[in-house]
């Protein structure tokens, strides 16, 4: 029976290698677009004397507390009225996604149109709750570039790859939450318990910014080319069995009961207070007024990128904003390989003396498998980088003094914390806030999107807090200590144990088998893949 199926898998792979869309591609799907009116909804009115007063300019607020992404999502499905549009990489279906779904199905319920859009990369494991939902007449779900494969078996998923790499390389990176098109979310977070900083194993430190005007607009509009783009094919079209009322009823009962368990843990009874939606709606907490740029990549990313098409492309305005910059760049991001283009950009900003701070992830809190793959590629960039006069920080997997830098308290009680966060400050006046690391893959290979925002006051607020991240405490200032005679000078690892200065002269391991790991993947051409 195994044979028959790798045999049958194995058929479907090499068939589906020769396709250069996904398979569900000719299912016929309805295009939809975002609410024509928002201003005609509860939450387009709610911000309608303060739009007028900010002629041309869109609010902002930033929301650099991990459960406040998720306080904040929750509230803003429970304020939607019309419509709804999700796009994630990542939708997780544990205790934050779950509740989530949950509060979207009841939304559903109550008349909204939800459109969820998700890469298949990580979908699959959700693949019956995704049909069950999709069976719901107000929820649609679509898959940005699926598997043929729709089985859970690892080794047939990467039998899949193996034979279609040249398609499935291709995923979409972008995270966007947007309610009747009159307020949106974006930035660095996926879904999930993580992101949200609930999960006392493992935590992110990101952000999110919320935003309110016609840049929500605008981002609609690359929520809607993606929506309605050759990518993104029907749940409908993959199932090897339509939906069904009896799945979806199913679901609600497993939902029930799932929030009911967590009603009365601390972070479900925060959802009660309002907050931070209800301070933003009425003002009490203040939204920052701005001009503002929508960066983002074409769904067709490559055929763009290779001149094959019309379409735009993010790195490019982000690029431009960076090499304009005169005195300062702050570049915040966990997965950093900077290729040629980038070393040849922070080599020219060091000849004209602009000072280049870049904080990203250390070895110690890089996860396995992935995040250690591009350590391996980035250990490589660490050295030029320190002789280009580049200051390098990496965050450490425990941070020693936490308060100040924008996470909650009980971020301590996390055994280990990552930095998820992709923000660039250019001059203190302008800030990129988005889903782009400053990689190899996010620059060539996957979709992002993001904000480019000239606000002062929000661009000191997101230095500030990368400075509190920054310090001895909580992260590993790189420094070169120059060798002896013919001796290569060494990197040095600055950081503050117990209160006193430390230098370590290794990058510390979890254990010997990560360090292993590491040296393993240095060894192979992988960068263009990170």
């Amino acid at each position: 029976m195994v044979s028959r199926l790798a045999r049958a898998v194995l058929i479907t792979a090499m068939l589906g290698g020769c396709a250069s869309l996904p398979p569900g591609a000719d299912f016929p799907k309805t295009p939809s677009l975002a609410l024509e009116r928002p201003g005609e909804t509860r939450l387009g009115r709610r911000f309608e004397v303060r739009l007028r007063e900010h002629s041309g300019k869109s609010g902002f607020h930033l929301l650099p507390v991990g459960l406040d992404g998720f306080l904040a999502r929750s509230q803003m499905v429970d304020a939607a009225e019309r419509t709804l549009d999700v796009q994630y990489f990542i939708f997780q279906g544990d205790e934050t996604g779950t509740l989530l779904t949950d509060a979207m199905l009841r939304a559903a319920d109550r008349g909204v149109r939800v459109r969820v859009l998700l890469d298949d990369l990580e979908a699959s494991g959700r693949a019956a709750q995704i049909a069950a939902l999709d069976a719901h007449a107000n929820i649609e779900i679509r898959l940005f570039n699926p598997f043929n494969y729709r089985g859970q078996a690892k080794l047939f998923r990467l039998l899949d790859f193996a034979f279609n790499s040249s398609r499935l390389d291709y995923r979409m990176h972008n995270k966007l939450f947007v309610v009747d098109n009159a307020i949106a979310l974006v930035g660095g977070r996926n879904v999930g318990d993580e992101y949200f900083q609930v999960s006392s194993e493992f935590q992110f430190g990101d952000y999110d910014v919320f935003a309110v005007g016609s840049v929500v607009q605008q981002l609609s509009a690359t929520f809607d080319a993606f929506w309605n783009g050759a990518f993104a094919i029907p749940v409908a079209a993959l199932q090897r069995d339509t939906a069904s009322a009896p799945a979806l009823q199913a679901l609600r009962t497993v939902l029930d009961e799932h929030r009911r368990k967590l009603a009365q843990t601390d972070y479900v009874r925060k959802l009660a207070s309002g907050e931070p939606l209800a301070g933003i709606v009425s003002g009490r907490l203040p939204l920052v007024w701005a001009q503002a740029q929508v960066v983002s990549d074409s769904p067709d990313k490559r055929s763009v990128a290779n001149g094959e098409m019309a379409g735009v492309l993010l790195r490019r305005p982000v690029e431009n904003a960076a090499a304009a910059v005169r005195s300062e760049l702050l570049l915040v991001s966990p997965y950093f390989i900077p290729g040629d283009d980038g070393m040849r950009l922070f080599k020219e900003l060091r000849q004209r003396q602009v000072r280049v701070r870049v904080l990203t992830n250390s070895l110690g809190s890089a996860e396995d498998s992935w995040p250690l793959m591009v350590h391996a590629a980035y250990a490589r960039y660490r050295r030029p980088l320190l002789e280009t006069g580049v200051e390098l920080y990496e965050v450490r997997p425990v941070p020693g003094r936490p308060k100040g830098s924008g996470e909650p308290q009980d971020a301590k009680r996390a055994r280990r914390f990552a930095l998820h966060a992709k923000v660039f400050v250019f001059d203190r006046q302008r800030l990129f806030i988005g889903s782009m690391n400053f990689d190899q893959r996010s620059m060539r290979l996957n979709t992002e999107v993001g904000l480019i925002i000239d606000s002062p006051e929000l661009a000191q607020q997101t230095a500030a807090r990368f400075e509190s991240i920054m310090r001895p405490a909580n992260s590993y200032a790189l420094a070169l200590r120059s060798g002896d005679g013919d001796t290569q000078s060494r990197i040095l690892w600055l950081t503050e144990e117990r209160g006193k200065s430390v230098a370590y002269e290794s990058e510390l391991a979890r254990g010997p088998m990560q360090q292993l790991k590491v040296d393993f993947f240095a060894l192979l051409p992988l960068e263009g893949e990170l």
